[in-house]
């Protein structure tokens, strides 16, 4: 649905989806791929995307928190979304720790191959994650325009009742 709403709202809409795209083309994207190419000399550039990664994540659940109580109806629910989709990245990372995990227990104390552990980890692990982070991406650019289109999905809406809004427009789409 579209509403009527402020362009300074619009603006502030867009905030969290562009903090989100930040972390996932800038960090764990252009900023992961520059590090690997030092990563045999300095290790401390590639130990940065988790960090920023963690730094960012928590930023945007913890403004999606605060986001409830100070922020107009419109920006809340963008923070929402954008929220969600965050705790969706933050359980593949936490999955991928998992299968990492996995498989250094299987290396260490059970004795698999260092090439069956890297497989399980890049089958299981990173390319989940990979595919998450391009969907991800898709995702928000489109919510980051619907921003400054005035619009919201309607789960949205269902989720986050305002009465007072008035719609302009009753497009369907969804989220």
């Amino acid at each position: 649905m579209k509403f009527e709403i402020s362009d300074q709202e619009s603006k502030q809409a867009k905030v969290p989806h562009e903090i989100f795209l930040t972390n996932l083309v800038g960090n764990h994207i252009l900023w992961f791929i520059a590090s690997l190419g030092l990563v045999r000399s300095y290790w401390q550039p590639l130990a940065m995307v988790p960090l920023a990664s963690i730094l960012l994540l928590s930023y945007t659940l913890w403004r999606a928190n605060k986001s409830k109580r100070v922020d107009p109806w419109y920006v809340m629910c963008h923070w929402q979304l954008c929220a969600k989709r965050s705790r969706v990245f933050i359980i593949m990372l936490l999955m991928l720790g998992a299968v990492s995990l996995l498989g250094w227990i299987g290396f260490t104390y059970f004795g698999m191959k260092q090439v069956a552990v890297l497989a399980m980890i890049g089958g299981a692990g990173v390319l989940p994650v990979m595919v998450t982070v391009l969907v991800l991406i898709l995702m928000e650019s489109d919510a980051l325009h619907q921003a400054a289109q005035h619009k919201l999905p309607d789960r949205m809406i269902e989720q986050f009742p305002n009465p007072d809004i008035k719609v302009i427009e009753e497009a369907q789409f969804s989220d």
